[in-house]
């Protein structure tokens, strides 16, 4: 992929389940896996410290581990583990998530990109440089770590504020359900201005992408309304989908049109040629979150799986 990288989302509700998709993604192929936490879900940092045991070369990421619940030297402590365990691997994503988990939970969420700001600035300091003394708005933070680790620090970004906050702080931008054209038109000059500002390169942006490898065009799109009902409701992508001028998004729910600029779906070829398109117009990595489509859901996802490592292992793609 001429220095691109193809990540893959993963997920699951246990343990050995997960460890055997990490190493399954390895087999194939697969450059990196990606996993997110949230609420009372298994924990992606344990997780992929025990996938370390049993692979060599796959990269592991968080996409995201939500920055309220954890103080960041809690994030730092258990990010040292995966860090020392594979090292050079391991990516540690973070992000504010949501107000509505985040009440679920009892956190009030105040100020996302200010808290996002000070944490980010904590966890590249301790873990790139080994010691950190902090004086923010929101963080307080003295300590210091026997030696650095490598370990890139990158955020959730959805918003051109959140990009930019990216290009300015994060070792990278990690997107989701963002239409193709919105990360070229608003999130790459967005990370570029962030960047510019703090007189710095601009980090890499990571696409998460919506995939689908299937042939039925209507098994796809009710599936994508199954397994991604919840993303219009929630006020922060909502407001990100009216903006990519998809005004209907306001209703909640997802229009044919949304899903058109949001998903790559269809039949090996085309899909191929959609995340070449994403990487071609900017983006470092794509990260796909498989959609799975049809009555037999193993079978779709192994179709998807299949293509990514086939891409991956393709100096064109």
């Amino acid at each position: 992929m001429d220095g691109k990288t193809i990540g893959l989302a993963i997920g699951g509700n246990k343990v050995t389940d997960v460890i055997a998709a990490v190493e399954q993604a390895e087999q194939a192929g697969i450059q990196a896996v990606w996993m997110t936490t949230g609420g009372a879900r298994l924990d992606s940092i344990t997780l992929f410290a025990a996938a370390a045991v049993s692979t060599a070369t796959i990269k592991f990421g968080t996409s995201i581990v939500p920055i309220y619940p954890r103080h960041p030297l809690v994030m730092v402590q258990q990010a040292q583990v995966v860090a020392q365990m594979a090292p050079g691997r391991f990516r540690l994503g973070v992000g504010p998530s949501h107000r509505p988990t985040m009440r679920a939970m009892g956190i009030q969420m105040p100020s996302p990109l200010g808290n996002l700001r000070d944490y980010l600035r904590i966890l590249k300091a301790l873990l790139q440089q080994g010691e950190v003394d902090y004086q923010g708005e929101y963080y307080q933070v003295k300590d210091r770590l026997a030696e650095p680790v490598d370990v890139p620090v990158m955020a959730s970004a959805l918003q051109r504020g959140s990009f930019e906050l990216c290009g300015a702080e994060a070792d990278g931008a990690i997107s989701w359900v963002c239409p193709a054209f919105y990360l070229k038109d608003v999130a790459l000059p967005a990370i570029k201005a962030g960047a510019d500002q703090a007189g710095r390169p601009a980090p890499p942006l990571i696409a998460h992408v919506p995939v689908c490898v299937h042939d039925d065009d209507a098994e796809i799109k009710s599936a994508f309304r199954e397994q991604f009902a919840m993303y219009p409701r929630l006020p922060f992508y909502r407001r990100m989908l009216v903006s990519s001028g998809f005004p209907e998004a306001s209703q909640a729910t997802w229009s044919d049109a949304m899903i058109d600029g949001l998903v790559v779906y269809g039949d090996e070829a085309k899909v191929a040629q959609g995340l070449r398109n994403i990487l071609d117009f900017g983006a470092s990595e794509v990260l796909v979150s498989p959609i799975l489509a049809g009555a037999d859901r193993a079978a779709s996802l192994e179709r998807t799986s299949r293509l990514l490592g086939q891409m991956a292992a393709s100096p064109t793609g």
